[in-house]
């Protein structure tokens, strides 16, 4: 352990009794006091605010006191005598039926509770939107080939994966009206758990383990009817987005069969700081030479500086002697839209033609369809209204605020040419294919007064039943209302939809 910060009550100190110190004891009981008011009860966005505020300033104190823990190591080396290729791009979609008119892509955002309450309610709009194909009504639902997920995107994406439409009998108690929040407030305020040698974030793999996911692992991912779900996380250490699936843990001379699902949810919403990285092993010896889709993908690189840098750093991977362990943290680091997981798979893959025709042995869709989820917020910055200084939480809230904002702009423009780039390289004259790019975001909501209730829901873990319930009718109605989703869906011949 290294040079401890001072949590004893200093008689010479000016500061002993003023609760407003960060670091001095009377700050900390008072940190605790208020913590143990918010997982009796949720607070509003001001007082969640305030109260978040404090949990950053111990956290910041608990950085400093300069304690070592150690991240669990949880994933296994590849087996010689495995016998199935696990959970990949190719086979983690599952068998089950799926039409070639159209593919359909998901993407959940990061947001907390917040994001995952959105996303649901458009998984629950899919579900109750018919289309006929061959005759034959299906949902929307039922079409869903991949999902993309980061940080509190990856609750419901993993959850329904994993269970498919039970998401819609229990997910709202398991989760999304759970108070997790207070649940992990409570051992992040529990003095032993501070200075434990397996770190913070222990803690909430178990606690989702047990409550939300109940010990699945990637094994139970490959369900019949399931789409392929890409759980984004980021690389620490070196900046790289990485997807849990067992493309990627080649790379890691690793089996992803065995590990658990909670962990992979845990590393991609785990908020630096808060919360300790997720670690796993970087084995060196299954003698694992470069994949031949990685090799390819170096050499179109050039002169392509997004396709460069996602390379450059899966290649890092391969350094073993330099890169023993890997740690993730929060997958909104690397894109809050889950967006880019989806581009840097199919760019990497040679282009929609190459994955779809080459890799996935399936014929290119009449309609190639990206439903973006994006549970971001624009509250209005409470330092405008006084010449006090914006505090140091204030300031780097401001500054992430900024870059992300900035950043999900980019990733949208990218996106948006994207689509209708890969529509163009699916197309023949004989079989066009129709792109469509859709946006669902608090910014479609025109009433003044339902904008500045979810602009100030918090991203937190743990949401009133009030917030839940609207966020839930809000993912529904900004899907249905969506022009481009309904273009969409009078596009498809015959079509139909069912409200329940």
């Amino acid at each position: 352990m290294g040079k401890k910060y001072n949590w004893t009550h200093d008689p010479d100190s000016t500061a002993k009794d003023d609760p407003k110190a960060c670091g001095t004891w009377a700050y900390t009981k008072q940190v605790m006091d208020d913590w143990a008011q918010l997982i009796r009860r949720p607070l509003d966005a001001a007082h969640g605010k305030q109260a978040l505020s404090k949990l950053h300033c111990l956290a910041l104190a608990l950085l400093l006191s300069g304690c070592a823990s150690y991240g669990v190591i949880d994933n296994k080396p590849q087996s010689a005598t495995r016998t199935t290729d696990g959970y990949t791009i190719r086979s983690g979609g599952g068998s089950g039926w799926r039409s070639g008119e159209l593919s359909l892509i998901l993407a959940f955002s990061g947001g907390g509770t917040r994001a995952a309450a959105l996303a649901y309610g458009v998984l629950q709009e899919l579900r109750d939107t018919e289309i006929l194909i061959d005759g034959r009504p299906r949902r929307l639902l039922d079409e869903t080939d991949v999902i993309s997920s980061v940080s509190g995107g990856s609750f419901t994406a993993a959850y329904y994966a994993l269970y498919g439409d039970r998401i819609f009998e229990d997910y709202e108690e398991v989760f999304l009206r759970r108070d997790v929040q207070g649940q992990l407030v409570r051992g992040l305020l529990n003095p032993l758990m501070w200075f434990s040698s397996s770190g913070r974030t222990e803690m909430a793999v178990k606690l989702y383990e047990k409550k939300v996911f109940r010990g699945a692992t990637f094994d139970d991912m490959t369900r019949a009817d399931a789409p392929l779900t890409l759980i984004n996380a980021s690389d620490l250490g070196y900046g790289v987005r990485f997807s849990f699936v067992q493309d990627y843990f080649n790379l890691l001379c690793s089996d992803i069969s065995d590990y658990p699902v909670a962990r992979a949810v845990t590393a991609s919403s785990a908020v630096p700081v808060l919360f300790n990285p997720v670690v796993v092993r970087n084995y060196q010896d299954c003698k694992e030479e470069k994949p031949d889709w990685l090799l390819a993908a170096q050499k179109r690189a050039a002169g392509d500086p997004e396709l460069s840098q996602a390379v450059r750093g899966l290649n890092t991977y391969f350094e073993k002697d330099r890169r023993e362990y890997a740690h993730f943290v929060d997958g909104g680091i690397t894109d809050n839209l889950g967006l880019r997981a989806i581009y840097e798979i199919i760019e990497i893959a040679g282009g929609p033609k190459v994955l779809i025709e080459k890799k996935l042995n399936r014929k290119p869709p009449r309609r190639l369809v990206l439903i973006s989820v994006n549970a971001s917020t624009d509250p209005e910055p409470e330092m405008d209204v006084s010449n006090k200084q914006p505090s140091l939480t204030e300031t780097i809230s401001a500054i992430s605020d900024v870059q992300l904002h900035r950043y999900n702009v980019a990733t949208l423009e990218l996106m948006d040419k994207s689509v209708k780039r890969w529509a163009k390289a699916l197309s023949t004259p004989a079989r066009p294919v129709t792109p469509y790019f859709i946006q669902i975001g608090f910014r479609d909501i025109a009433q003044p007064e339902q904008l500045q209730f979810f602009n100030q829901v918090p991203t937190t873990f743990s949401l009133t039943d009030e917030q839940v319930d609207r966020l839930i009718a809000a993912g529904r109605e900004l899907l249905r209302a969506n022009p481009d989703f309904q273009r969409f869906v009078t596009g498809m011949a015959g079509s139909r939809t069912a409200r329940r």
